[in-house]
């Protein structure tokens, strides 16, 4: 079934077709409001209003976005809201998992987890900015709007937040990269 028949189905109340909208956007939409939030607990709260938010306002959705970019928008929109909410930056921390017994891949898990940790130690308007731009892909104009901030100051936070990530990863690349050439 093509997603626009989805979105047809979803918006006349067709669970199964609510049911495989969220399936196929889901993943994406924790991932986005989870690096903006920073904490996994919260990221799930956030996911789940986006998504009821959509899901009231799909009889509204304009079939001349893709219903991914839309969503994708009221999710961060909700975790920006959120972000406000809170008023001050809580210390986060992820929590491993038991049932997470997945076989390691070739990728550096260790490189990863610093890059988040540093990501979280990034003030929060900084790496809001750091995460829409270099992550999902905002323009400065777009992050602009959704922070109530001119592009300029998104230029400049965007900036500041590579170089803070720069500073609290340094050393961290080339350590790994000669710890693994010994290995």
């Amino acid at each position: 079934m093509t997603e626009q028949r989805l979105i047809e189905r979803a918006a006349q109340g067709d669970p199964l077709a609510v049911r495989t909208l969220y399936e196929r956007h889901a993943p994406r939409v924790f991932a986005v409001v989870r690096r903006i939030v920073g904490d996994d607990h919260r990221a799930e709260d956030c996911a789940q209003e986006a998504w009821i938010n959509a899901l009231r306002g799909l009889s509204g959705f304009r079939r001349d976005a893709r219903f991914g970019t839309w969503i994708h928008r009221i999710a961060v929109n909700q975790a920006l809201q959120m972000q406000r909410k809170a008023g001050t930056r809580r210390d986060r921390e992820s929590e491993l998992h038991e049932e997470l017994s997945v076989a390691p891949t070739r990728r550096d898990v260790l490189l990863e987890d610093r890059i988040a940790e540093a990501l979280d130690r990034v003030p929060e308007r900084m790496r809001q900015v750091l995460v829409l731009h270099d992550v999902e892909g905002y323009t400065h104009e777009e992050i602009g709007e959704l922070l109530a901030v001119s592009p300029g100051t998104s230029k400049s936070q965007l900036f500041k937040a590579r170089g803070r990530m720069r500073e609290l990863l340094r050393g961290t690349i080339t350590t790994e990269s000669k710890e693994g050439a010994e290995a």
